[in-house]
C-alpha cells in the first residue's frame, strides 16, 4: 500500500513504445513474439519493459500469447439502428478471428474530445474502426496519427458515407451505395405516376450534399421531374415528425422519401394527424430496412441496405491491414435491394 496516498500511473504501451524509440506497433509485435521484428529492436522494447515495469494485465496476457487481439470501434452513436448493425457486424467477424472489440463514444465534435478519445482507442487495442456519419465521426477519422503517406501509424479503417469521387488506394475505406438506394427509391415513386417526391434529409457528415440526396435529385433531374427543397429531419421520428407536418399541409405533396426509416415513422404519424391517408393520398418510403419498418400500418417501402455486412467488411479489411496479408484497397459494401411495401402507390386520381 501507498502510505502517501499518491500512486503512479502504470506504464502503457504507448510509454514503452517512447521509451524504446519505436512505434506504438512495433511494440505489439513484440509483445505477440511476431517473426517480422529485428533482433535488435526486440531487446530494445524489452528492456523499455522492464525498466517501465510495464505490466501485462489479462489482455496483454492474451495478447502475448496470440490468443486473442483487440480492435476499437470509435462511433458517435451506438443506439441508431445504422451504427448499432454496423458494431455488430465488427463484434462477429471480430470474435471469429478470436480479436475483443471496444467501443469509444465521441460525445462531441469538439477537437479537444476527439483528440483525447482518439488516444485512448490508439492506447487501447492493435487498430481502429471509425465510423464518420457524423461531424464527430469525421474528425476522429482525420485526427488518427499518420505515418509516411499511405501508411498509418495506427492501423484504422474508416466507415464512411458514399464518396463523391472514388477515393485512392491509400484510404481504408468501406461504405454502402447510398447514392444509388436514394436513387432506386426515387425512380421508384416516380414510376407509380408522382409528378415530383419530396425529401425528408438526415443529416450529412460533411458540409456537401449528402449522397442520399445527389441520388434523389439525381432520379428527379433525370426524369425532368420538378425538385422541391429537401426538408432536414434530423436523425429520429421527431424530425420526421416536425417535417411531416409541414408537407402534411400542402395538397400537391403525393410522395416523401425519408432518410431513413427513423424519420418515415414520425412523417407517417403526421400524416395520419392530418388525415392524409397512406398510400392513397400520399405514398412514403424509407431508408435502410429497420427491424419495424415491415411492421408499421401501413408497412414501410424501404431500401435495404447491409449495415452488419459492412460492419464485418470493416473488419475484413483492418485484419488485413493488421496481418499485412493483402493491399488496403477502399471499396462499396453490397448493392442496396429496393423493398416495395404497403407505403408506396399511385397518386390520387385527378378529377
Amino acid at each position: 500500500m501507498n502510505m502517501t496516498g499518491h500512486t503512479r500511473r502504470p506504464a502503457s504501451i504507448r510509454d514503452v513504445a517512447s521509451a524504446a524509440g519505436v512505434s506504438y506497433q512495433t511494440v505489439s509485435r513484440v509483445i505477440n513474439d511476431h517473426p517480422r521484428v529485428k533482433p535488435s529492436t526486440r531487446e530494445r522494447v524489452l528492456a523499455a519493459i522492464d525498466e517501465l515495469g510495464f505490466r501485462r494485465n489479462a489482455t496483454a496476457l492474451a495478447l502475448a500469447s496470440g490468443r486473442t487481439r483487440a480492435v476499437t470501434v470509435l462511433t458517435g452513436n451506438t443506439t441508431h439502428y445504422g451504427y448499432a448493425s454496423i458494431l455488430q457486424g465488427v463484434e462477429e467477424a471480430a470474435r471469429a478471428a478470436s480479436y475483443a472489440v471496444g467501443i469509444g463514444v465521441l460525445e462531441s465534435a469538439d477537437e479537444t474530445t476527439v483528440a483525447a478519445e482518439v488516444q485512448r482507442a490508439a492506447d487501447a487495442g492493435d487498430g481502429l474502426i471509425v465510423i464518420a456519419y457524423d461531424p464527430a465521426g469525421v474528425r476522429a477519422l482525420n485526427a488518427v496519427p499518420t505515418g509516411r503517406p499511405g501508411a498509418p501509424a495506427l492501423p484504422v479503417v474508416g466507415v464512411v458515407e458514399t464518396p463523391a469521387t472514388p477515393p485512392g488506394g491509400d484510404r481504408p475505406w468501406v461504405w454502402t451505395d447510398d447514392r444509388e438506394a436514394a436513387y432506386e427509391a426515387t425512380r421508384h415513386l416516380l414510376s407509380l405516376g408522382h409528378e415530383t417526391v419530396h425529401y425528408v434529409a438526415i443529416p450529412s457528415s460533411t458540409r456537401r450534399t449528402s449522397a442520399r440526396t445527389s441520388g434523389w435529385r439525381r432520379a428527379l433531374r433525370e426524369a425532368g421531374a420538378p425538385e422541391p427543397r429537401p426538408l432536414q429531419g434530423s436523425w429520429g421520428p421527431a424530425g420526421g415528425h416536425t417535417a411531416g407536418r409541414r408537407l402534411a399541409k400542402d395538397p400537391s405533396v403525393t410522395a416523401i422519401l425519408c432518410g431513413n426509416d427513423d424519420l418515415a415513422l414520425g412523417v407517417l404519424r403526421a400524416l395520419h394527424e392530418n388525415g392524409r391517408a397512406v398510400p392513397d393520398e400520399v405514398s412514403v418510403a424509407g431508408f435502410d430496412d429497420a427491424p419495424h419498418a415491415a411492421y408499421l400500418t401501413p408497412s414501410l417501402t424501404t431500401v435495404r441496405l447491409d449495415f452488419t455486412g459492412l460492419g464485418r467488411a470493416a473488419f475484413a479489411l483492418l485484419h488485413r491491414v493488421l496481418e499485412q496479408s493483402a493491399p488496403i484497397a477502399p471499396h462499396p459494401v453490397s448493392a442496396p435491394q429496393l423493398v416495395v411495401r404497403e407505403s408506396s402507390g399511385p397518386p390520387p386520381a385527378t378529377t
